[in-house]
């Protein structure tokens, strides 16, 4: 190297650019020769340049190089010791890390403030407790006991510990406690559940600042003392934006809609993403899906950027309305804007197509990720089982474990669901049978209540009721409930009344199982029972959950409830059911009326079936979508047999793809068949 090119002033430079200018990491020769030519040129006493070459070494992963060079350097030079021992902390090597410390110690050299500082929020956040323990005894024997940063970095670092005390004893020991360091500690007594210790606190502070009123806020509103949490902020002299967007946070998880929405029009013109994203997050948790969604057109005219909080809730509410048009758009606004899709995001999109019925374009967004965790698998895996592709989703699985991820209970209930939505027994068992001895995951009643799915629906109901008997805990209503509607598939009349029996005494009140064990006393003909029944509803004040659907026609979404006459449209509908009633039976449709309950004739049965409100919103959406184009209803309840027969016929004659998501599952009805093969 005899001569410097000339847009350099020196070699120094020169050395400094060769050691980060290539696209390649630099081999160990090649830093050889750099340290070759520093040594030549006497340059060891530029720190600038040692600092350059050491950090290069570590960005090359030759930290051993740079341990070996540091203590042959002719004078100790402190800066250099503490540039190594940051590099290494960032890297979250905690072996170099002790490596450059004691070297540095071995000099009698002292880490700075700063460093010390960086030290103690590294070992914050990689977790290693026993560590800053032993630097905190360290930092006391070299003199910085009463350095207020560093008392105020240890306070945290025991905080985020757990161990609450030991925080409580820096913070009382400093010398000079000044906002910073009360704030830490009503953060510490507010991260471990010390809601007393942390007012008390507050209390004494003589002088607070905005993020102490703040922590005080938030510390009542995540403890669901609301009240507290709206006088404080009442009383707080001074407010943020993280003021306004915590209260409001809290009154949405409180279920309070009306007061979070007045504090969000009160915020202004000061709201920022987060104050948006909060109350779309709001609206999601509260169950008001479509004010979600209606809320993301006035963020954007407010020119507000969503993130990727904002997307995923938004995806949220579209997979819980069955919203796929809403859904695909803001997939394709995620591109237009080309937001990252990482795993969480990625995993929200699935979500919301699968639960949109559009198992396809789950999939490929599946493959498309680059990286996929467990939570990804899982929500495919049950996506495909819900849609009916029960042998696809064992396939997943399989795949899933060839990718060397380990699946957990979630993926389990999802894999013995989907056999039984595809009446695979066999495979359920055999996965049933292996969760704990071969995967070591503990089967929990909801993969009980899986198996008794998965047997009920194939007819061993005989089998099916010793597992209810014999498992583990104590079995819940859900499991009873599974067994007596699979007892009401088989027409085990016998079976079915010793099952509602015991669910009656888990669950009286859920007019559900009432109506179960009424349509199989009615399906025989047995009045006396099926009026006893509801004369026993009616004596406990047991009322049917109503049943509803809704349906997506450009962008909006319509719900309907059973015999529904408030839609505007109500009158053609109905005008349109009668009609497409006629053109069914022409094809072979006879209604099946067991549902209806009554001891009625047969003409109002079929009336009462036919204005089911899956009808209702399957009709809509024949009148107001172009021909050809799928439709997609989602139903609070069981779809019943009567309608599942209808649409298999309507799927036919007016050569509509129809998606039905209810309670249970999906069907895709198209061509005069359904995806369940009947079986559900």
């Amino acid at each position: 190297m005899n001569s410097i090119p000339k847009n350099f002033s020196s070699l120094t430079d020169y050395l400094s650019h060769k050691l980060f200018s290539g696209r390649n990491p630099l081999a160990i020769h090649q830093l050889k020769q750099i340290h070759a030519q520093i040594l030549k040129n006497g340059l060891l006493n530029s720190a600038d340049l040692l600092t350059d070459f050491l950090l290069s070494c570590y960005h090359n992963q030759h930290p051993d190089y740079a341990k070996q060079l540091l203590p042959t350097l002719p004078r100790p030079n402190p800066f250099l010791w503490n540039s190594m021992i940051w590099v290494s902390l960032e890297s979250k090597s905690i072996g170099n890390f002790l490596d450059f410390y004691h070297g540095l110690r071995s000099f009698k050299l002292v880490p700075d403030t700063r460093t010390f500082s960086f030290i103690i929020r590294s070992c914050t956040g990689f977790g290693a407790v026993q560590l800053g323990k032993a630097l905190h005894c360290h930092m006391f024997m070299l003199g910085f006991e009463e350095d207020a940063i560093l008392q105020t970095g240890l306070l945290d670092f025991y905080a985020k510990a757990g161990d609450v005390n030991s925080a409580e004893h820096v913070f009382e020991e400093m010398p000079d406690r000044d906002i910073v360091a009360g704030n830490a500690m009503i953060a510490a007594h507010i991260k471990n559940g010390r809601v007393l210790d942390a007012k008390e606190l507050f209390d004494r502070m003589s002088e607070k600042n905005v993020c102490s009123w703040n922590s005080m806020i938030t510390c009542y509103c995540k403890a669901g003392d609301i009240s507290s949490a709206q006088l404080l902020f009442d009383q707080s002299p001074i407010k943020d934006v993280i003021s306004w967007n915590t209260m409001i946070d809290g009154y949405c998880k409180a279920g309070q809609l009306g007061k979070a929405e007045e504090l969000f029009s009160r915020v202004g013109a000061d709201k920022n993403a987060v104050t948006w994203n909060t109350m779309i997050t709001g609206y999601v948790h509260c169950l008001e899906y479509r004010k979600a969604i209606d809320l993301f057109p006035e963020m954007q005219a407010e020119k507000v950027m969503p993130t990727d909080v904002t997307m995923i809730s938004l995806l949220a509410a579209c997979a819980h309305l069955g919203a796929l048009e809403m859904g695909d758009w803001i997939h394709g606004f995620i591109r237009r804007k080309r937001l990252r899709v990482d795993v969480v995001l990625g995993n929200a999109l699935i979500d919301m197509y699968w639960k949109c019925g559009c198992i396809e374009a789950a999939l490929d967004v599946f493959h498309r990720l680059e990286v996929k965790n467990v939570f990804c698998w899982n929500s495919i895996i049950i996506g495909l089982g819900m849609n009916g592709l029960g042998r696809e989703a064992i396939d997943m699985f399989v795949a899933m474990e060839l990718n060397g991820l380990k699946p957990d209970g979630i993926t389990f209930i999802g894999l013995i669901c989907a056999c039984s939505h595809a009446g695979l027994v066999p495979q359920g068992r055999h996965y049933f049978s292996r969760m704990h001895s071969f995967y070591g995951v503990e089967p929990t009643i909801e993969h009980y209540g899986c198996m008794v799915d998965l047997l009920g629906r194939a007819g061993f109901l005989q089998e099916a009721l010793v597992l209810v008997k014999t498992m583990p805990m104590k079995s819940n209503a859900v499991i009873w409930g599974s067994l007596l509607r699979a007892c009401q598939m088989h027409k085990d009349t016998e079976m079915s009344e010793k099952v509602t029996h015991n669910l009656l005494e888990l669950d009286p009140l859920d007019g559900g199982n009432y109506v179960f064990l009424s349509n199989i006393y009615a399906s025989e003909k047995r009045w006396n029972d099926v009026n006893v029944c509801r004369k026993l509803m009616m004596d406990r004040g047991v009322r049917k959950k109503p049943g509803y659907s809704s349906v997506e026609v450009d962008n909006v979404v319509h719900k309907f409830l059973s015999g529904d006459i408030s839609h505007p449209q109500s009158h053609d509908i109905h005008a349109f059911l009668e009609d497409a009633g006629r053109k069914l039976q022409a094809h072979g449709y006879e209604p099946d009326t067991t549902p209806v309950l009554h001891d009625i004739e047969d003409e109002e049965k079929e009336t009462a079936v036919k204005y089911h409100s899956e009808r209702l919103a399957v009709a809509f959406a024949l009148m107001n979508t172009a021909p050809g184009k799928t439709i997609r209803v989602v139903k609070n309840l069981r779809t019943c047999n009567d309608c599942h027969l209808a649409f298999k016929i309507t799927s036919k004659v007016f050569q509509r793809e129809i998606i039905v998501r209810d309670r249970n599952r999906f069907h895709h009805f198209k061509d005069g068949v359904c995806s369940c093969k009947d079986y559900w």
